[in-house]
């Protein structure tokens, strides 16, 4: 069987500036035709690793491979590959809409026919027909992001970089911006995308790696990242007090902190959901209250999301992680194709 190509490959990467170490060695690969989400805290290193990828800045050490091209050896390949959004718009705003798009056409040097006809298309993919002959100056700041990823897409990349690409917008820009990322994918294009919206990797991401003290500290799909970290919750709700101090006692000594508050009526229990619990364990729960004669009148379940996972495993501003050691404090698995 012939060797997986992936279309982002990191191995060992390190990055000094000056004394002071960013990247201590990170491994990291993205599969092709996928999404992965590079988290971390400000300063962890994330525009780092993009700019070493897009060959904007020389790693001190290790190899990196975008569509298969080596960033250090085969550079010129690399960039006729990729496209990069930056965290800020990059378009000239003395100029229309369409004019952003055809420099950028005639930049990647397409046809007078191909260009016009990629710029169309371009500016119907994201909404933006009736604006093309407006400068975009005067553009709102999610018109501006949109066309800015136009810019990028005008060369058809295989890989694209997408750096906190969402923010400032309101709502409903980031969820068309999210819109036209699930149908780059869909095309087979592989994306990295780097956000402070844990919410945005939640729904975008195949994989989520983590970067922390330059390494990554996880790396894995997003819901296997979430069954192992604590801070799920069960809200139990019953018809009257007396219910509540009934289930409290029914499960005193056999759920882990069982009873860790109740509702100011009096008439609930709030019960922290083990990791990697899951639908067995609320079964159990339900099992042991049944048996004993307990009826809930309702329940709630909130899961944990990547917030938990990134308060789990980054590091506080004083340099201590933010919660014990746990065993998402290392890589938890390797993309697969």
């Amino acid at each position: 069987m012939p060797e997986q190509r992936w279309a982002i490959e990191i191995r060992g990467l390190t990055k000094s500036f000056a004394t002071t170490p960013v990247l201590r060695g990170i491994d990291l690969t993205v599969a092709p035709g996928t999404v992965c989400a590079l988290l971390g805290p400000n300063g962890a290193g994330k525009t780092t690793v993009v700019t070493i990828l897009s060959t904007l800045l020389d790693a001190d050490g290790g190899t990196a491979r975008v569509a298969g091209f080596d960033v250090r050896t085969d550079g010129a390949r690399v960039r006729s590959a990729i496209g990069v959004t930056g965290q800020f718009s990059a378009v000239d705003t003395l100029l229309t809409g369409y004019e952003n798009l055809r420099l950028m056409a005639d930049l990647r040097r397409l046809g007078r026919v191909e260009g016009r006809r990629r710029i169309d298309e371009l500016l119907a993919l994201f909404d933006l027909t009736d604006a093309a002959a407006t400068p975009a100056g005067t553009y709102s700041g999610g018109m501006k992001r949109k066309l800015d990823l136009a810019m990028t897409l005008v060369g058809r990349p295989q890989v694209l970089f997408l750096d906190e690409p969402t923010t400032g917008l309101d709502p409903r820009s980031r969820r068309d911006l999210w819109s036209v990322v699930r149908d780059l994918v869909e095309d087979g294009v592989s994306i990295l995308l780097t956000t402070q919206y844990l919410d945005e990797a939640d729904r975008l991401a195949h994989r989520v790696a983590v970067l922390d003290g330059g390494r990554i500290v996880a790396d894995d799909e997003p819901a296997r990242l979430k069954q192992q970290v604590p801070g799920g919750r069960i809200d139990l709700h019953f018809t009257g007090p007396a219910r509540a101090e009934e289930a409290r006692r029914a499960l005193a000594g056999v759920w882990p902190a069982a009873a860790t508050g109740t509702s100011t009526d009096g008439a609930g229990l709030s019960l922290d959901l083990p990791a990697g619990g899951g639908v067995s364990a609320l079964r159990a729960l339900l099992d042991r209250l049944d048996d004993r004669a307990v009826p809930v009148d309702r329940i709630e379940v909130t899961a944990p999301d990547l917030d938990d996972v990134f308060f789990a495993l980054t590091a506080t501003p004083t340099g201590t992680t933010s919660a014990p050691a746990h065993p998402l404090s290392r890589p938890t698995g390797k993309a697969r194709p």
